[in-house]
């Protein structure tokens, strides 16, 4: 990878303190992109910019810089956003990467929604919409959603998205994930989704006993940031190919549905 790929290129890249996301800017640091790395608290962000700036050879502190904000809490998303827009006014990429796997026992943030489904997907919708004017302010900005295949398992509950009734840790995580590839079809902002294959990271539970390292399934993301690699939006990769996602990601109907249904969960109708 060219040390100067990315040069000149400013990247927020979510859930960036461990696995995929921590790879994925360490790798975009390394290509001359300046990198926001995000965590769920100050303290931790700050540790992992520390350790990359340690680690890596010649990548200077400068391009790293710590931002923090528990996803569980929809005010520290927004909080978040107004701080990227306003010190960061063109914003190339947002790498929507954090998340999380369902808990055993069905949980509620004290926002009112399913926790997998917040932190998972409505902190990322709510925090794109924020950053919009800073991905639009020039050209070639996007976004790259890390999705999972486990989308295909998927459906949103549209009546009952808290999955109060019937609760199960793997429906609410595939919902989760299936809500995020749909929103890359939103027209508002240029996005894909990836899938960045099976990895041995704090989610691989979820898929398997074995996964490629971090650094691997991070090149994937990486490769969709790059300005050279021209992206389609609502586009969905497996890895490094493009593939059709679930039927419901490329329907406009359910674009749509799940837009206002967003709105009125994170309390958002600009």
């Amino acid at each position: 990878m060219s040390s100067a790929t990315l040069s000149g290129r400013t990247v927020l890249v979510t859930g960036a303190t461990s696995g995929i996301g921590h790879e994925t800017a360490r790798q975009l640091a390394a290509s001359g992109a300046t990198v926001l790395l995000h965590g769920r608290n100050a303290e931790e962000a700050q540790a992992a910019a520390d350790g990359l700036a340690a680690t890596t050879a010649e990548l200077p502190a400068s391009r790293l810089v710590p931002v923090s904000a528990d996803f569980s809490r929809l005010e520290e998303v927004e909080r978040l956003g107004r701080f990227v827009a306003g010190h960061y006014p063109q914003l190339d990429v947002l790498v929507n990467n954090a998340g999380m796997a369902a808990p055993e026992r069905h949980t509620v943030t004290s926002d009112g929604n399913e926790i997998a489904f917040q932190v998972n997907f409505l902190a990322h919708y709510l925090l794109t919409h924020l950053l919009e004017p800073a991905l639009t302010s020039g050209p070639g900005g996007r976004v790259v959603n890390v999705s999972s295949t486990l989308h295909r398992t998927g459906s949103i509950q549209w009546a009952d998205p808290n999955r109060t009734r019937r609760y199960s840790r793997l429906a609410a995580y595939a919902q989760a994930q299936l809500a995020l590839t749909v929103f890359a079809a939103d027209p508002r902002v240029t996005a894909v989704s990836v899938h960045p294959g099976i990895c041995d990271t704090g989610l691989l539970h979820l898929y398997g006993h074995e996964g490629a390292t971090p650094a691997k399934g991070a090149r994937h993301v990486v490769r969709l940031c790059e300005p050279s690699t021209e992206i389609v939006n609502g586009a969905y990769y497996d890895r490094s190919e493009r593939v059709e996602p679930a039927p419901a990601a490329t329907e406009e109907r359910t674009v749509k549905r799940l837009t206002r249904l967003a709105d009125v969960l994170v309390g958002h109708t600009a």
